[in-house]
């Protein structure tokens, strides 16, 4: 997972459902991450171009949602960035950012309607050599779902996880209030924003300031990529928060918001009505949806404005401390 996991559980099984997270977290590893050369993904990737490979029901299930999510939030998610993320991490390592020319080289590779699923022989396949799957902007969303599959398969009714960014829970907590989920300020390493009651829900945020690099110019680059331009997302957003049931949701969402800025994630954002989001924007403006108003709780001097993802265009409400 590239992160520090954490879990707690409660219960008189908690100490078997943890193990047996952690056992489901290195199995779907092994199956989906790019990283692994005997994952069902390096291999389809090694294919690309050459011809389909079989895969398991789970691996399937997850590229249909990814392409899914990329059909949906065209633009700002797909699936098939893989040759991208590939150039960027290069630079990284040289402190280097790619050169314009590879960049354009590269963009027409990134295209998820490339990604050929077949439901019958339960393969999958990219249409051309060079491309490439990376789940990184849902491979732990569905990663977190299953947890707490995981958790409840062993009767557990409290638990919650944190996959490095990626957070869910299982009903509240033992004593019956919610889990407070903090969100993290993203320029002050040891303050938040604020925190977010949540029973059953996920939470997934996506900032500029979790993975990147200074480049010998000064020049910071961060790795939420956008697949329209090949760059980092410059959407004028510096953090997104998710909340929603489902951890998949929440991390697609993350990810396509982040990049497609305020105007345009928020009406991302609603034809998704069962997630929320916490936002906050290059002048360190925080953002609320409405749904979440009597939910989130500001630290010391944050004035966050509620949005109201009902409306057809965005509006800001006046200022006003979130209970």
């Amino acid at each position: 997972m590239g992160t520090v996991l954490s879990h707690q559980a409660f219960g008189a099984r908690a100490a078997a459902s943890l193990e047996a997270v952690c056992a489901e977290i290195a199995r779907i590893e092994a199956l989906l991450s790019c990283f692994a050369p005997d994952s069902e993904i390096s291999r389809v990737n090694r294919a690309a171009g050459t011809g389909c490979e079989r895969v398991t029901r789970e691996t399937y299930a997850v590229l249909c949602a990814a392409v899914e999510y990329s059909r949906r939030l065209a633009g700002c998610f797909d699936v098939t960035i893989g040759p991208l993320v590939t150039l960027w991490n290069a630079g990284h390592a040289a402190l280097t950012p790619p050169d314009e020319q590879r960049i354009h080289e590269v963009l027409p590779l990134v295209d998820y309607r490339d990604l050929l699923l077949d439901p019958r022989a339960m393969t999958a396949g990219l249409r051309r050599a060079g491309q490439s799957v990376d789940l990184g902007g849902i491979g732990k969303g569905f990663a977190g779902d299953r947890i707490v599959q995981v958790f409840g398969r062993y009767g557990i009714a409290s638990a919650c996880s944190n996959l490095g960014g990626n957070v869910v829970t299982r009903g509240a907590k033992p004593d019956g209030t919610p889990w407070r989920v903090g969100i993290q300020h993203p320029r002050l390493a040891d303050r938040l924003i604020g925190s977010v009651a949540v029973s059953g829900k996920a939470v997934v945020t996506s900032g500029d300031y979790q993975r990147g690099f200074t480049d010998r110019h000064g020049m910071s680059h961060h790795h939420l990529l956008s697949p329209a331009t090949g760059h980092p997302a410059r959407s004028g957003l510096v953090s997104v928060s998710i909340v929603s049931g489902s951890s998949t949701v929440a991390d697609a969402l993350a990810t396509a918001v982040f990049v497609a800025g305020m105007a345009q994630g928020l009406e991302l954002l609603r034809g998704f009505p069962h997630a929320e989001a916490i936002l906050v924007d290059n002048d360190l403006r925080v953002f609320v949806t409405r749904g979440l108003q009597n939910h989130f709780q500001p630290d010391d001097g944050i004035r966050p404005s509620i949005v109201d993802l009902r409306r057809p265009a965005l509006q800001h409400e006046r200022e006003a401390d979130v209970p």
